[in-house]
């Protein structure tokens, strides 16, 4: 760890002197009450004294500083303090179940001595409620760490960074923590983690410092005790499916949904002995009669749905769901934690594919599920066993594009209804699926449970494969690619993309016709846009 040896610092010493305090990053994210952080006042400060006096061991005591403890220490020891290193020496939190609160009176004796010989700088921070007798005691809790924030556009950017990380540093940036592994001093500390009165990741597939910041940002948007990112939305589908559904269960989920999803559910759960319902998703009486037929352990389904963009009456499933003791789960990812809150409308969980919209450039693959910490616990718990752990540069880039989610789905909510408006009008599109047309089965439905519609618009052109591929090729702007939710705007032909596999008589059970074109609109200008897909069209006359 590179730390300053200059007699002028204040910070290091004092961390040599303290010999039980913690050399490592132990954030509490998952145990302890999110309020439970000091404040910062500034009519008093943090003396050595005040950490280093009493009796006792401070074996199973860890401290969380305040997201700005270090901005406000004396100049040089910020400088010792902007490296990761030692960002990560005091990156911890209060250990549960503490047993013992203070350090021995020899170690206090001697980290006094040290204290005594370097002066305290005044811009040095100051905790709330913290009495000046050599403990160190919790002020009083936030009421909420968001209590601030109005807006979903302020949370995606400031949630589980400026409103309290375990990673403390002068950094805006939330910095990247590659490591396999984290290490205990002592061999008691590790009996204490594993004995559940201290807090670390232990290993890497376990959980990371960058990774939690990205999960805390979820949650909060989402409005969730928890949530688990994972390396792809297909883990987070899978592994979900795994961890809440038993051996020889019974699901409930819809025809309209990713294929590779559908295929997990027709082919590998079948081998654990579960069995699966398809409904339409506006099939409220099929879903009933499947729920009194079966004992149903889960219905989940996509809201909206890919690639026809259904829209399933969450608050009404929930309830019905909920009179059978069914759990809810509903995949997102078209919809964005912006459009569509559907924890608040009654599921039990909320998936994405974060690749899409949530990361929003093209450039990372990673899932997440959020919900009550009973749930995800028990889906992390799996998740620990299998794998497909999120790198922690995949959660950096996440946390990187959610500070734009709201600026960029503002524009493809805009865009997307505005082209469907004109795509429904060309004489040369046939049918166009968007929840934002009154001409969508589900329009009212969306309108209900959706603040805006999303990004993505499907339609089928008046032509045949050959003529569809025509009016692909003949755009410019938007990459022919699978995917959609990034800035750039992608269009693909799931006959084609996704179906090719199959016979055309195969994918029409699918609903799939040879002209279906599915376009996720970027942020790109919308003029420019619908320029380029009328100019087009018109090459299929």
């Amino acid at each position: 760890m590179a730390v300053s040896s200059s007699s002028s610092s204040f910070l290091p010493r004092v961390f040599v002197a303290h010999s039980s305090f913690e050399c490592r990053s132990d954030p509490d994210f998952y145990g302890s009450p999110t309020g439970d952080k000091p404040r910062l006042l500034s009519n008093r400060r943090v003396t050595p004294s005040l950490f280093c006096t009493g009796g006792g061991g401070l074996s199973s005591l860890i401290l969380r500083f305040p997201p700005n403890f270090v901005r406000q220490l004396s100049v040089k020891a910020r400088r010792n303090c902007s490296n990761i290193g030692l960002a990560q020496v005091v990156a911890a939190s209060w250990s549960n179940g503490s047993s013992s609160g203070y350090p021995s009176s020899a170690t206090a004796a001697a980290s006094q001595a040290a204290a005594a010989s370097r002066p305290v700088s005044d811009d040095v921070a100051v905790v709330e409620g913290c009495i000046d007798n050599g403990s160190v005691q919790i002020g009083d809790p936030y009421e909420s760490k968001t209590s601030f924030l109005s807006s979903d556009g302020s949370i995606s950017v400031h949630a589980g960074e400026r409103l309290g990380r375990g990673i403390v540093t002068d950094a805006i940036t939330t910095p990247v923590v590659n490591t396999s592994a984290y290490f205990f001093k002592k061999t008691q500390e590790l009996i204490d983690f594993k004995e559940k009165r201290r807090t670390s990741f232990e290993y890497g597939r376990y959980g990371n410092p960058t990774t939690v910041v990205a999960e805390e940002k979820i949650s909060a948007l989402e409005g969730a005790e928890s949530t688990l990112i994972l390396a792809s939305g297909m883990c987070a589908s899978t592994v979900m499916l795994m961890a809440l559904v038993p051996a020889g269960g019974h699901i409930v989920t819809t025809t309209d949904c990713y294929r590779k999803t559908r295929i997990f559910i027709e082919t590998i759960l079948p081998k654990m002995g579960i069995s699966a319902t398809v409904i339409d998703p506006a099939d409220v009486d099929g879903l009933e009669s499947a729920l009194n037929k079966n004992k149903v352990s889960l219905f989940f389904t996509e809201s909206p749905t890919n690639p026809f963009l259904r829209c399933v009456d969450i608050e009404n499933v929930s309830k019905l769901c909920h009179s059978k003791g069914t759990l809810v789960c509903i995949d997102g990812t078209f919809a964005t934690p912006l459009n569509q809150k559907a924890l608040s409308l009654g599921a039990d969980l909320v998936l994405h594919s974060a690749t899409k919209f949530i990361g929003g450039h093209n450039d990372v693959l990673a899932g997440c599920i959020s919900g009550s910490e009973k749930l995800v616990t028990e889906i992390r718990t799996l998740h620990h066993i299998l794998g497909g752990t999120l790198n922690p540069n995949a959660a950096y880039l996440i946390i990187r594009g959610m500070k734009t989610l709201h600026l960029r789905v503002q524009q493809q909510n805009s865009t997307a209804l505005r082209m469907a408006e004109i795509l429904e009008a060309h004489p040369r599109v046939k049918r166009v699926y968007y929840p934002g047309l009154r001409s969508h089965p589900e329009h009212e439905l969306a309108k209900r449970q959706m603040t805006g519609f999303g990004g993505v618009v499907s339609f089928e052109v008046d032509g045949d494969l050959m003529a569809t591929i025509k009016f692909v090729d003949a755009l410019k702007i938007p990459y022919i690619a699978p995917s959609f939710g990034g800035c750039e705007s992608i269009v693909d032909q799931p006959a084609i993309m996704s179906y090719w596999d199959l016979s055309q008589a195969e994918r029409r059970k699918y609903g799939i016709e040879d002209n279906l074109v599915r376009f996720s609109f970027g942020v790109e200008d919308f003029e420019d846009l619908k320029a380029d897909i009328l100019q087009a069209l018109e090459t299929i006359a």
